[in-house]
């Protein structure tokens, strides 16, 4: 007799099913797993048998075979530990085989039979839906699971548990999906002394979804100012809440308490590889781009990465997804990300003071921003100096609006966005291009004079020309202006222009 049972392995943020087969047949005690499995996969024989051990059930005197089908597929992960010893108990005759075939499973297990997290849960539950399977977890895993609302969700902390459930002695409950709660401590942006320029950029920024890169000398706030962003960002839709917590569900970062709708903010060193950053790696894991998915991803320290991993950036920056290509494996990953980058003005950092700064001024500076180059420096749609905040500034109260009232004109604004584009796939006006830029944020008649001289002197690239429109636009919709108008230019315009930095 053959047991079957399904499970899934993963491409990607695909979930492939596996369907996991256990045969019994004559010959001398054996335990073999096939199917293109990997180290991880292989060891699960010896885990199996230890579990049962300690649970009392003996396995048969005969050469048990598991076959994982599709055979050509890799398998990799120790989540495959749950449907492989499912499919013994069922030819074993210890469950019943027709409980376990429209079921999908998956789960590490301990040496004494309890279930330990994995990662993917989210995604497993998904193809369970799409195949019409019950979806069989850890307990630590069933509220992520269960999020998906379209299949049922048990989760077992032992598995015992699940065994006296598949014969029906004690049903198990299925899973309520759980939602981890918005931070009580959000870090306000009137906490930031001064810099009101740089709090209108991080509005305009969320507002529209553009990205940003940040000048200034140590100390000056860039810091401050990006780790405030997420403060001021509306909350993920549902959509995007699934797309995001699958990402971070392949890569195990998702907790018990289930989804979350917070937007992912990723602050990588600098010291990070370019497979960590882009992604690739043992199976062509997600990278940071991809982590922070619908979120912020922030690089402090900008010109100090390494030249390969800047340059690697310019794909995702663009298209708003990224292929991770290796010898074994072509991956695509979403990646539509803020990418919020700082940098000081030179190697010291203190180019703009002549007390302090070193005996290689100005050339420091072009040299040391010179490691950014001109195709990825021009993907940033705003642009702008941090100054120094005097220390008289401190002892100021706050100024300005509290985070919440900037996120409100942001969330107000982004409706507007979402409206307008409704029908075309788009969420906001960092996505527009081709025609429905034109038709969208074409100026009018002075603000198209404006533009064309501005573009003449600064020399604007045509990405550099309508990135100032995407810019103007969304500085439009936090005006409530149909329009968009020359002021609109003009301060989009403003937002250009760095010192020692290319147009």
């Amino acid at each position: 007799m053959i047991a079957r049972t399904f499970t899934v392995a993963f491409e990607g943020i695909e979930a492939q099913r596996v369907e996991v087969q256990c045969a019994l047949a004559p010959g001398l005690p054996n335990f073999t797993i096939v199917g293109l499995p990997d180290k991880a996969v292989s060891e699960a024989r010896e885990r199996v048998r230890a579990t049962l051990s300690s649970m009392q059930i003996s396995l048969p005197s005969k050469k048990i075979v598991i076959n994982m089908s599709p055979a050509d597929l890799p398998k990799a992960g120790s989540h495959f530990d749950l449907p492989i010893v499912l499919s013994v108990l069922a030819a074993t005759g210890v469950i019943p085989p027709d409980r376990i075939e429209t079921c999908m499973s998956l789960g590490e297990l301990s040496l004494d039979g309890a279930l330990v997290a994995v990662s993917g849960a989210l995604p497993a539950a998904l193809k369970a839906a799409e195949i019409g399977c019950n979806l069989l977890c850890p307990k630590s895993c069933e509220s992520e699971a269960a999020w998906v609302g379209a299949t049922p969700v048990y989760g077992a902390s032992h598995l015992t548990e699940l065994v006296k459930h598949l014969i029906g002695d004690m049903p198990l409950q299925q899973a309520n999906p759980g939602e981890i709660a918005m931070p009580h401590h959000v870090k306000c942006l009137r906490d930031v002394k001064g810099q009101e320029k740089a709090k209108r950029a991080l509005e305009i920024a969320a507002a529209g979804q553009h990205h940003l890169f940040m000048v200034g000398t140590p100390g000056s706030g860039k810091s401050m100012l990006a780790t405030r962003l997420p403060s001021i960002l509306p909350p993920l839709s549902a959509s995007e809440a699934l797309e995001t917590s699958i990402i971070h569900s392949l890569s195990g970062l998702i907790g018990e308490g289930g989804i979350s709708r917070a937007r992912p903010f990723r602050e990588p060193h600098h010291t990070a590889s370019m497979a960590a950053i882009v992604g690739g790696g043992r199976g062509a894991q997600p990278g940071e781009v991809s982590l922070a998915h619908n979120g912020v991803l922030f690089m402090d320290e900008f010109p100090e990465f390494p030249r390969g991993v800047l340059e690697s950036l310019r794909q995702p920056v663009e298209s708003g997804e990224i292929m991770v290509a290796r010898a074994n494996a072509h991956i695509k990953y979403p990646a539509q990300f803020m990418l919020v980058a700082a940098a000081n003005p030179c190697k010291c950092g203190y180019l703009p003071d002549p007390e302090r700064a070193c005996a290689k001024v100005p050339l420091c500076g072009s040299d040391y921003l010179g490691r950014i180059s001109g195709p990825l420096m021009d993907r940033f749609d705003l642009r702008f100096e941090v100054p120094p905040v005097q220390f008289s500034d401190l002892e100021l109260p706050p100024s300005g609006d509290s985070s919440k009232i900037v996120a409100q004109r942001v969330a107000r604004a982004r409706d507007v966005q979402l409206a307008r584009l409704e029908g075309t796939g788009l969420r906001t006006n960092s996505e527009l291009e081709g025609q429905l830029l034109e038709e969208l944020a074409t100026p009018d008649d002075e603000g198209k004079v404006m533009l064309s001289k501005a573009a003449e002197k600064l020399g604007l690239s045509a990405r550099g020309y309508h990135r100032v429109m995407k810019v103007a636009r969304t500085i439009a919709d936090l005006d409530h202006s149909d329009g968009v108008r020359r002021p609109h230019i003009a301060e989009a315009l403003s937002y250009r222009v760095v010192s020692g930095v290319s147009n």
